[in-house]
């Protein structure tokens, strides 16, 4: 039986190794590298913070489009109809096979 790796362990290595030569190699001040970053990463979390909570308005209930179902809806109706095939399965359903729907 042979292993196979996913590769995950040798990238995330790779990926500090790079970071590492590059703040070492860095044309300006760790001092100044460190200003950069720190401000891009609060820029970054901030716009992230945005998005988030205009995802969190986006799913309220009580403003959806009542022709649309939600994914959630969606999603349990398909599993309430897997369900009702697996059991009409295992009766016998009269000798008639349905094609499973592709999970995507």
């Amino acid at each position: 039986m042979s292993e196979q790796s996913t590769g995950f362990g040798p990238f995330m290595f790779g990926v500090v190794i790079g970071a590492a030569l590059g703040f070492l190699f860095a044309p300006e001040a760790g001092a100044a590298s460190r200003t950069k970053l720190a401000r891009r990463v609060r820029e970054l979390a901030a716009e992230k913070l945005d998005e988030l909570g205009e995802l969190a308005k986006s799913g309220d209930p009580d403003e959806e489009d009542e022709g649309a179902p939600t994914p959630r809806a969606a999603l349990a109706r398909r599993l309430s109809d897997a369900k009702r095939r697996r059991r009409v399965a295992r009766r016998g359903g009269g000798g008639v096979e349905e094609e499973d729907e592709p999970v995507a």
